[in-house]
């Protein structure tokens, strides 16, 4: 079996974020809540409730043999300046968007928007303690978030127009500099698959392949997706051979892992109410699932045709609720990141 340590992230003094990265990142229908709450708490009542799943989340994690880690708390509120821009803080809720583990490596991302400039800081005791005992510790180059990294011209007006641009390659992020959320990657033993999104760009990912080269291999693939950011609610991978597919977003790369023998899952279409606020991300969190092991997996307990979809590939599911959780922007990958799992390191693409 094998074994994973988490982190779990909090949300404490959490705030929205206004200007045109995340614009471009999220649905027009929430336009209106970004010009309420930037640069202010989300809902109070909202937020209780979502932190009171994450507890339940983690007492669920402890009680299935898990090590939950949880990372310091920290005052977002507080304005901070650069030589380039002034920002507070969004918040240290998503560990997988700030963190990607490779072997014994554990590797801080540079992050894309200024809101998460300074996000690694709810996670450096936790990381400085792996040091200590025998992790290696990485820190890719912090970009500088100048102007000259966002496209100020980039039209966020249609869900068309960034279909597009999307084809095109191009993003509200240039490549001025490097810049990734360890979100946009996601690993299949010595393969590290990577999308160029709106938070990761060129220069990130071969930053990355140059890293980790040569004992594992980056690769780029993309999607039909009008504003991708974070791979896990599109294509995420449930174990060998296994891979979740959201038929919405298909992957324009997928006979890749078809020639290499992995079976494509489609998920079924989430049941989430229309009416419950998704200010961050889309419904397609449903497949954004936590793989404790090879026959476990962590599953929204709303989510009955995905729980079915589960059960019939051999795998046990553990249902929890975090739906007020899921309108700050992740689900159950989002809010933890593998830190040890016991297991041999092998090679799918040969």
């Amino acid at each position: 079996m094998l074994r994973v340590r988490c982190l779990r992230g909090g949300s404490r003094g959490a705030e929205a974020v206004h200007y045109i990265g995340s614009r471009a990142n999220t649905y027009e229908k929430y336009w209106t809540f970004y010009q309420k709450y930037g640069g202010h708490y989300f809902p109070k009542d909202h937020l209780k409730k979502a932190v009171a799943e994450i507890e339940e989340m983690c007492n669920i994690l402890k009680m299935e043999g898990v090590t939950v880690r949880r990372p310091d708390t920290i005052d977002w509120s507080l304005k901070y300046k650069t030589p380039d821009f002034e920002s507070t803080g969004l918040y240290g809720a998503m560990p997988r968007d700030i963190l990607i583990v490779v072997g014994n490596e554990i590797i801080e991302a540079p992050m894309a928007w200024r809101a998460r400039f300074f996000e690694y800081r709810a996670y450096r005791a936790i990381i400085k303690d792996y040091f200590r005992r025998g992790a290696k510790w990485t820190t890719a180059p912090k970009p500088t978030m100048a102007d000259e990294l966002y496209d100020q011209d980039y039209p966020i007006h249609s869900v068309e127009d960034r279909h597009k641009l999307a084809a095109q390659g191009k993003f509200v992020t240039t490549e001025f500099e490097p810049c990734f959320d360890a979100a946009d990657f996601i690993r299949a033993g010595r393969d590290i698959f990577a999308q160029r999104s709106q938070v990761t760009n060129y220069m990130g990912i071969e930053w990355m392949r140059k890293h980790l080269a040569p004992d594992y291999r980056v690769h780029i693939i993309s999607f039909k997706d009008p504003n991708p950011m974070h791979i896990d609610a599109t294509f995420n991978i449930i174990g060998p051979g296994l891979v979740l597919s959201n038929p919405d977003r298909p992957c324009h790369q997928i006979d890749l892992f078809k020639k290499a023998g992995w079976t494509i899952v489609t998920p079924p279409i989430p049941v989430i109410p229309d009416d419950h606020p998704l200010w961050m991300s889309s419904k397609w969190l449903s497949m954004n699932v936590l793989m404790l092991d090879e026959k476990r997996v962590m599953v929204d307990a709303n989510e009955v045709p995905i729980q079915k979809m589960f059960e019939k590939l051999g795998i046990s599911t553990i249902k929890v609720n975090i739906r007020n959780a899921n309108s700050l922007g992740g689900g159950f990958h989002c809010w933890t990141c593998d830190v040890r799992r016991r297991g041999t390191l092998q090679s799918y693409f040969d």
